[in-house]
């Protein structure tokens, strides 16, 4: 039997109470990197971007690239519908991200850092560099040699990607590079590179101060830790969250859901809708559905054929059109949904479709089109009837 947990607040990435930044900082810098290195392995702490990659396993395989330039980047391009809980921690407490990428760097032995930033969010870069220009004067102080810079997307959706992150930064094209190599041997100039999200930093951050082992008393064996989730939609409680991982969707619904819930689209566009039949069974986590943060919410106001048909347009407006599954793909879809909505099509002709976005999954470069497959294939199997009528 999977284990779960109930739906518990947490408040550790926004506290700001009972540490001093720079001791947190110091007092990693006094310690070997590999320990610390450790730490994050024994932490259980996994990306929190939505991948899942476990976050000391990366820093090890930058540390041990034996090369004299290496590089850590903050992934701030929050793109994906539905979510804006970095936006709020960059807002409210880049502090710690930023001590984060300090202990990144000392530990994998980086000098340069930068936050890539998402286009829309570029309001906060005059609160961001005044306070950036005041943490690297103090890393210089306390002996680290790390400095960390911004740089700005232009609002598209693929270069959340990682290397498409490190192409736009590269100042060329935002398109996925093949892999391998990873970031950690090839990233950002083709040096070995750590890139973790905004939220991910933080964790690390916090890590350092309170241990891995008061990190892993969080969560379940699978899924570690705490989240911070941005709730949107049929909700009387929408905003950003803290909470434990391993809570069932029917856990968070109690809380959040209008009493009439029919849905929950769990990762943004790119995630799964998980019907209410399935409440009960599907455990938000790594062992269950992962997500970036986004959690949507729709009940039985909301036409499901509206929702795929919003999510499949974005796909189409925001595929980079370097791989042919994606390219065409998101377009067949769309059109062949609207077919069947029409009449034009049959209702078989959905399975066609359905064969069509599992087929992406397999083939498509990178993960706009192997994602494209899971609002698609979800929402089909389970609200066929309003795509249909």
């Amino acid at each position: 039997m999977m284990e779960c947990n109930k739906l518990k607040r947490v408040d550790i990435i926004f506290c700001r109470k009972g540490f001093d930044l720079f001791e947190v900082v110091e007092k990693a810098l006094s310690r070997d990197p590999d320990d610390l290195i450790s730490d994050m392995i024994d932490s259980g702490l996994k990306g929190r971007g939505g991948a899942g990659f476990p976050t000391g396993l990366k820093w090890k395989l930058a540390r041990n690239e034996e090369q004299d330039e290496k590089y850590v980047v903050c992934n701030a391009d929050e793109g994906e519908p539905g979510t804006f809980k970095d936006r709020e921690i960059l807002d409210q407490v880049p502090e710690k991200v930023f001590g984060g990428m300090a202990i990144c760097a000392y530990t994998i032995g980086a000098k340069k850092g930068y936050i890539y930033l998402r286009g829309e969010y570029n309001f906060l870069i005059p609160k961001l560099t005044e306070k950036l220009e005041i943490f690297n004067r103090s890393l210089k102080q306390i002996g680290l040699d790390f400095t960390i810079r911004l740089r700005s997307g232009s609002g598209a959706y693929i270069c959340g990607e990682e290397s498409a992150l490190f192409e736009s930064m590269e100042g060329k094209r935002g398109e996925p590079r093949n892999k391998p190599p990873y970031p950690t041997v090839q990233g950002y100039l083709g040096k070995p590179t750590v890139i973790n999200n905004v939220e991910t930093l933080v964790y690390a951050f916090m890590i350092s101060r309170i241990g891995p082992e008061a990190f892993k008393e969080m969560g379940t064996k699978d899924s570690r830790g705490s989240k911070v989730f941005s709730i949107s939609g049929d909700t009387p409680r929408p905003g950003i969250y803290e909470l434990e991982l391993g809570m069932t969707v029917e856990d968070f619904v109690n809380e959040f859901g209008d009493g009439d819930t029919k849905a929950v689209q769990v990762g943004g566009a790119s995630g799964g809708c998980i019907p209410r039949k399935d409440f009960p069974n599907t455990i938000i986590g790594y062992e269950g559905i992962p997500t970036g943060g986004s959690m949507m919410l729709f009940n039985s106001s909301r036409s499901m054929y509206n929702v795929l048909h919003n999510y499949l347009e974005f796909f189409t407006e925001e595929s980079c059109g370097q791989c042919t599954p994606c390219r065409v793909g998101c377009q067949q879809l769309l059109k062949g949904i609207e077919s069947v909505k029409k009449g034009d099509r049959p209702p078989s002709y959905l399975r066609e479709l359905v064969k069509l976005a599992k087929t992406m999954k397999i083939a498509a470069k990178c993960g706009l089109g192997q994602s494209v497959a899971n609002p698609f294939v979800s929402i089909i199997k389970n609200y066929k009837e309003e795509i249909i009528h």
